[in-house]
């Protein structure tokens, strides 16, 4: 099964070293996000008015309501085990890599870009459009982890894709002739 996930962070990697501050997963169970307290080891890394005020998210309540790294890693390990992990953004597994460090652990999966579902599943524009379309009616605001983990789902969902195709069509079975079976 398919879970999209999505990352809040304190900057873009080209404004300096980021680290994420919010994680956020949805799949056919629902989203769930978590708040990640920034670890010690994250003292002095860059933090942006711009990303602050994109995701909302103040180093005040990071302080005061966001989980230490282990615990978020830890559920988030558990919510994803054995499921297919899918983001937009390509910073999306530094940002795991980043608080799975942080933690001592190693990231719980691999995240796989959703373009490699897309260009599989051979849908057109049109139906990447309007995919898009529903996506939007259904998650109005973005920047938020779950908010954008949904969206994707959404979109992918509405593409028919949150479930795994086969790997390959198995031929049909061959019936024996009725006198065989006399």
């Amino acid at each position: 099964m398919l879970t999209t996930i999505d990352f809040e962070a304190s900057c873009l990697p080209v404004h300096g070293r980021s680290y994420p501050i919010e994680v956020g997963i949805c799949d056919e169970r629902g989203a769930r996000a978590w708040l990640i307290r920034p670890a010690p080891d994250w003292a002095g890394w860059d933090w942006t008015a711009e990303a602050e005020a994109l995701h909302g998210i103040t180093r005040e309540r990071l302080a005061a309501e966001g989980l230490p790294v282990a615990r978020v890693l830890g559920e988030l390990a558990a919510a994803v085990h054995g499921r297919r992990l899918v983001a937009d953004s390509y910073l999306d597994a530094r940002w795991l890599d980043t608080l799975a460090a942080a933690a001592g652990e190693p990231a719980p999966a691999r995240i796989e870009h959703v373009e490699a579902i897309l260009s599989r599943g051979g849908h057109g524009d049109a139906a990447l459009i309007e995919a898009c379309r529903i996506a939007d009616m259904a998650v109005p605001r973005r920047h938020a982890a779950a908010a954008d983990a949904t969206w994707l789902f959404t979109l992918l969902e509405s593409l028919g894709a949150t479930t795994e195709a086969p790997l390959f069509a198995w031929a049909p079975a061959a019936m024996p002739a009725a006198s065989a079976l006399s």
